[in-house]
């Protein structure tokens, strides 16, 4: 395949470890608690895997010039940055919250700029205290940053209901990111389904999709994505199950009126959200293009974690694309939502 010269290679889906933000949070109550349900969520075996593999990472998720080498080698030009989902702590009250989210903007922000022409970054808002949430994605842009990262849900605070993407108290949120041209990047962190996903790495290969695939539903069911047409939202792992499960969404919004609080079909919905490409699977890659069209789906590779890929483009190539929807997706649609000239 020819390559535009004028088109760089953009990964959306990019991590960083921020140490500062863990120093902050290790002396608070709720931190054994969190890492107990973690615990719980994950299992053992995966517990005994997680340390050492995150371990061997920790130079490419903090150290730029590291990080710069893998993406050369891997022939990335530039990285849309995130904070690892491990810093959401949204067990954490108020105060506290708040601080998290302005070191992680702060952090990410100082990051990326020790390489500007190619890092761009992405900060974090307390999804458990949606009336701080408007203020600190504020915070994050005045840094420089692109926009913010979220899990699928958060507990809700002192035990209280969650706090689902579909929560009419994030309405100010969506309204704010909208009008600002924001991006968010919906990313999940533990499963709801607990225990049931302890053994064989479950808490990941089924949990992460599933979330995303529930969190979607919220967004497109509720209305949100009626309300707030002009959002900028990314899901990564191409959006989980959704994309391609999405016939029968459709199905139930024709069939039953309890699932018809959105305008349309929910498949149309897919044509206005953002997905990155990393299912790990050439013929999925394809059905989420056909679903969503190739100019909503961007090169992801979850760097540097192991359930990602150390080649996007490699995965990119093997879904043996037109030229056109190969550079779309290599970066020419990640370069238009991010402004680059």
């Amino acid at each position: 395949m020819t390559r535009p010269p004028s088109t760089p290679t953009i990964d959306v889906h990019a991590h960083l470890l921020l140490p500062e933000v863990e120093e902050t949070v290790v002396s608070h109550n709720g931190l054994a608690a969190a890492r107990a349900l973690d615990a719980r969520r994950n299992g053992p075996a995966a517990l005994a895997v997680n340390g050492p593999m995150v371990g061997a990472r920790v130079p490419r998720l903090t150290d730029v010039a590291a990080r710069l080498a893998a993406m050369d080698a891997a022939g990335v030009d530039m990285q849309l940055v995130s904070p690892s989902p491990s810093h959401y702590h949204y067990w954490a009250e108020p105060q506290l919250a708040e601080r998290v989210c302005r070191l992680a903007n702060e952090g990410t922000a100082a990051h990326c700029a020790k390489a500007p022409d190619r890092l761009h970054g992405l900060g974090l808002i307390p999804l458990q205290h949606p009336h701080l949430a408007s203020a600190l994605l504020d915070h994050a842009l005045d840094e420089g940053l692109k926009g913010v990262e979220i899990s699928s849900h958060a507990p809700g605070p002192g035990g209280t209901r969650a706090v689902e993407l579909s929560d009419p108290r994030l309405a100010p949120f969506w309204t704010r990111a909208e009008e600002t041209g924001a991006l968010v990047f919906l990313h999940p962190f533990g499963c709801t389904l607990d225990e049931r996903l302890d053994q064989w790495y479950l808490s990941n290969t089924v949990g992460q999709p599933t979330e995303n695939a529930v969190a979607l539903s919220h967004l497109i069911f509720s209305g949100v994505l009626d309300r707030h047409p002009g959002l900028k939202l990314i899901a990564a792992h191409g959006g989980g199950y959704l994309p391609t499960h999405i016939g029968r969404s459709d199905h139930a919004w024709r069939a039953r009126p309890d699932a018809r609080d959105c305008a349309h079909p929910p498949s149309s919905y897919l044509k206005r959200l953002y997905f990155d490409s990393l299912v790990h699977d050439p013929y999925v890659l394809r059905e989420l293009i056909r679903a969503a069209g190739p100019d909503r789906v961007l090169l992801g590779s979850d760097f540097p974690f192991d359930m990602g890929t150390e080649d996007p483009l490699g995965a990119l190539r093997a879904a043996d694309l037109p030229d056109a929807d190969f550079h779309a997706i290599r970066g020419t649609n990640a370069a238009a939502l991010l402004n680059l000239a």
